[in-house]
């Protein structure tokens, strides 16, 4: 990897996912002609708010948690990200996602720039009056850096519609006005959007559905593998369950299941919602060890789960012919080159799993003008945004002949830096 000038916070031996990112960036350089002066801007976050969150436990004891706030880059807009609870979350990570969202604002053309947040916390170790403390705690340790004209939180990790609706509640509180448009993946009765919480798995199934279409993959009868069961692998797994293909493996936090002939998804979900996980779900045919989930042969892998499952280490033994990146950072640039050199099409996470904030910039709109769409016209918005994105990056990727995800890179970073360098630097 190119030697970079490290910031002081960082471990220069281990960078994490931030590394992964870096190397993402050292790959698309070359492609960036005159904007390559600017570079630079893309390897370092605008602002890190790094916050102590204490709450008072049940019990009456007083725990603490470690907070972040990572705004990437905004030239292009407000921050746009989601907030994260999980308990191996890390600045590296933090950081790392608040670029990937910069760069997937930017290929989708909407005009965001990149942030995320997190807390270092297992929520399932919390009651749920413990989780609403927390996470007004949090809100008001960041509320100096948010906004809707400024950084707009959405759902992540472990977070959903009820912690949004905390987040803007203690907002309103902090603020002593109402703004709905603070945080998107609300509630609808508080102004959330129709469509909103299906949006990235859409968004993963309508670029799937063009990729297919460009490598002459039918999507009826096509063997689908999925990685991560939730709010995107779950409904990816549905419409293209919907659309005739066969559903052959699932994996979550419990355990995978598979069945050669298609597993029943709304079943599955039944399942999942009563079980808690995948595990032991009477419709599978088998049950494997983890790893094993990657030497199932599929038309379509779907990794929407968390990063850096697909390393050098299994990358060899995968055989798919497509594979949508649903979860952010999944596949090391290792991997990528094993793949890419089996002739493995990736559609990167920065594109196919952009359905999410797509629809979050909906909402937005929706807020600022109390005015609210129907259903069909979100979702017809969404698929026009999707598919018009997935086709100028494969003219890029053909033009420039390389992958999609360094194409993809190309179109995005290519509007980041050219809004930089018209607005200049101040002073």
């Amino acid at each position: 990897m190119t030697s970079h000038a490290l910031p002081s916070y960082l471990n220069p031996d281990d960078l994490g996912p931030w590394g992964q990112y870096l190397q993402q960036i050292d790959r698309v350089t070359p492609h960036l002609g005159s904007l390559s002066r600017w570079v630079e801007t893309l390897k370092r976050p605008k602002r890190i708010l790094t916050v102590d969150v204490p709450i008072e436990r049940d019990d009456g004891s007083i725990a603490h948690f470690e907070g972040y706030r990572v705004q990437h880059n905004m030239s292009r807009g407000p921050g746009k990200g989601g907030v994260r609870f999980h308990q191996d979350v890390t600045l590296s990570e933090v950081m790392a996602l608040s670029a990937w969202m910069t760069v997937k604002n930017a290929a989708v053309n909407v005009p965001y720039g990149g942030a995320k947040g997190g807390i270092r916390v297992d929520p399932k170790t919390l009651s749920r009056g413990e989780l609403q403390r927390l996470t007004r705690r949090y809100t008001s340790e960041i509320s100096l850096i948010i906004g809707p004209t400024k950084d707009i939180p959405a759902p992540d990790v472990n977070t959903n519609e009820q912690v949004m609706a905390w987040m803007m509640d203690s907002y309103a509180m902090i603020e002593g006005n109402l703004s709905t448009g603070v945080v998107t993946g609300k509630p609808i009765s508080l102004g959330g959007s129709l469509g909103r919480r299906e949006a990235t798995g859409r968004g993963v199934f309508v670029v799937g559905r063009e990729a297919a279409a460009k490598r002459g993959v039918a999507i009826a009868g096509a063997r689908v593998a999925v990685q991560g069961f939730g709010n995107v692998g779950g409904v990816a797994a549905t419409m293209f369950a919907e659309a005739g293909a066969k559903i052959v493996a699932v994996q979550d936090h419990t355990g995978t299941v598979v069945h050669p002939a298609g597993l029943d998804v709304a079943l599955l979900h039944k399942h999942v919602a009563e079980a808690g996980g995948v595990k032991g779900f009477p419709g599978a045919e088998a049950f494997m060890d983890r790893d094993a989930f990657w030497d199932i042969e599929s038309d379509i892998l779907i990794p929407a789960a968390l990063e850096q499952q697909i390393t050098a280490e299994n990358a060899p033994r995968i055989r798919t012919k497509i594979m949508l990146e649903g979860a952010n950072g999944p596949t090391t640039p290792e991997a990528d080159d094993i793949l890419n050199d089996k002739d493995i099409l990736i559609v990167p996470d920065v594109l196919a799993n952009a359905g999410g904030v797509t629809v979050s910039y909906f909402e937005w709109v929706q807020d600022f003008s109390s005015f609210f769409w129907s259903e069909e016209e979100i979702n017809a918005r969404l698929t026009r945004i999707m598919q018009d994105a997935f086709g100028a990056v494969w003219d890029v990727a053909q033009d420039k002949k390389v992958s999609l995800r360094t194409a993809t890179f190309i179109l995005a970073c290519t509007r980041v830096l050219q809004a930089r360098e018209v607005r200049g630097l101040y002073p």
